[in-house]
């Protein structure tokens, strides 16, 4: 949960758990091919929409999974976490 109660209402933070820094939400990824557009906000400040290119990691096993979150992100890839705490389509 944020500090920014109409955000967590609207959309979650992707990133793995963290307290501090951005929090980026996933509004849809049906922008131009490799894009994705995320909701952006820090603390009680107010967010602001950003187009993203998209992270190119994959899992480092045959037919790994892609990462769902954009490139450069912190923290973690989200096949690196259990998918109940992070998932493409929440």
């Amino acid at each position: 949960m944020s500090a920014a109660p109409y955000v967590d209402r609207a959309v979650q933070c992707q990133l793995s758990a963290h307290d501090k820094g951005e929090h980026f939400g996933l509004l849809t990824d049906a922008c131009a091919y490799g894009t994705a557009l995320w909701l952006r906000w820090h603390g009680t400040d107010e967010a602001g929409l950003v187009v993203l290119p998209d992270c190119a990691v994959a899992a480092p096993v045959p037919d790994g999974d892609g990462c769902c979150l954009f490139a450069d992100h912190a923290k973690r890839h989200t096949w690196e976490d259990t998918l109940e705490e992070v998932s493409c389509t929440r």
